[in-house]
């Protein structure tokens, strides 16, 4: 009995100095401030390592955005506000090129140089092989650092050393502000113009309707629409392009979080012209309704792959230290009114294609007569 008497009482010494050590460890913890300022401020304060607070907070406003369940709401820290932004913008300050990562410690292949861009003009190729920015090695870099490092000031140049083939070559590339195409149009065989819209960001429905009409004065006689892989963008893009696009009618529903309801209504002027549209697993929010709202008027054929089923819209709120948060804020409807949540938008022509197809596609490495999708849309209209 008075071993366990003994035991019992170490156990009690044990709890109390493990109590008598929590109370002085929480000591100087403001009682009225929230979870997270109390865990920030001790991890700061006491942690023996130390901690970088940007960091910290970083990754917590990302897990508390997670932590809702929806894959279309994410955070954008302070550092990646601007290219954000210039994304968005469809136009940043840069040298027109687009990479892509290789296999580890390769490098990074040039898929595509802007038309008309500096690099370009300095004699970089499609297929080079990034491995140097300003002499810094990027083969162990990720895409986002290169990025960094190849951007600057407007008016300054970068040095780029890429590998053709076993040569390697080194180009100083002028910085310069470069809008991205966000629509381009080609006048294919048998009088089908091809409007490729890349997102519905800014200049969408500009540049769309520019290259239609482009098409039309060139004897157009039927459209296909390809946004495949289009990540969508701003309603208002959309609404304008499907106001010129359809007659009197609706064309978007809005629900907000708060209860309010918005219906956007298109004139009776619209094209009357046969088209279809080109959609994949990869076309996301407005291009998805894009192809919704021209299926359901019985405007366009769809082609292609069902879509991913975005029924979501975001609202960009900027953080007081420069970081921003997009945030779904309601759901959005068809002009039916059907939401598109977990079910995207059926093909009315399914036409599958495998793997490096696909690849080949994305990187607008196929041309219009060997692309299976594009042909089966104009097969369509016929």
């Amino acid at each position: 009995m008075k071993k366990k008497l003994l035991t019992f009482g170490s156990y009690v010494l044990v709890a109390v100095l493990a109590s008598a050590l929590t109370l002085a460890s929480t000591g100087g913890i403001a009682a009225g401030s929230s979870k997270l300022d109390q865990l920030e401020d001790l991890i700061l304060e006491r942690f023996i390592a130390g901690a970088d607070q940007t960091e910290l907070e970083d990754a917590a406003a990302a897990a508390m955005v997670a932590a809702t369940g929806d894959r279309w709401s994410y955070y954008i820290p302070a550092d990646e506000y601007e290219a954000y932004q210039e994304q968005m913008a469809n136009a940043y300050v840069g040298v027109g090129i687009t990479i892509l990562a290789g296999e580890e410690g390769e490098g990074f292949q040039i898929m595509e140089v802007t038309s008309g861009g500096p690099a370009e003009e300095a004699g970089l190729l499609a297929d080079d092989v990034l491995i140097r920015v300003e002499n810094q090695d990027v083969r162990e870099m990720d895409a986002s650092q290169v990025r960094n490092y190849v951007r600057g000031e407007e008016g300054t140049f970068v040095s780029l050393t890429v590998l053709r083939g076993e040569e390697e070559l080194t180009f100083s590339v002028e910085r310069r502000q470069i809008q991205s195409p966000v629509a381009t149009g080609t006048l294919l065989e048998d009088n089908v113009g091809l409007v490729t819209i890349e997102n519905f960001d800014s200049r969408c429905a500009e540049e769309s309707i520019a290259a239609i009409e482009s098409l039309l004065e060139q004897g157009a006689q039927r459209l296909v629409f390809d946004v495949r892989s289009n990540p969508g963008g701003y309603s208002d893009e959309l609404v304008e392009l499907l106001d010129y696009l359809l007659p009197e009618g609706d064309l978007f529903r809005t629900e907000r979080y708060d209860g309010q309801e918005h219906v956007d209504t298109s004139d009776a002027s619209c094209l009357e012209i046969p088209m279809a549209v080109l959609v994949n697993a990869d076309s996301y929010s407005a291009a998805e309704f894009f192809a919704a709202a021209l299926q359901e008027y019985g405007a366009a054929v769809v082609v292609g792959t069902q879509t991913c089923g975005k029924g979501y819209f975001q609202t960009t709120y900027q953080l007081n230290d420069g970081s921003a948060v997009a945030l779904s804020i309601g759901r959005y409807f068809t002009p039916n009114g059907i939401s598109l949540i977990d079910i995207g938008v059926v093909p009315d022509v399914p036409v599958e294609v495998d793997e490096d197809t696909a690849a080949e596609i994305l990187y607008g490495r196929l041309e219009p007569q060997e692309d299976p999708q594009i042909q089966a849309a104009v097969n369509a209209l016929k």
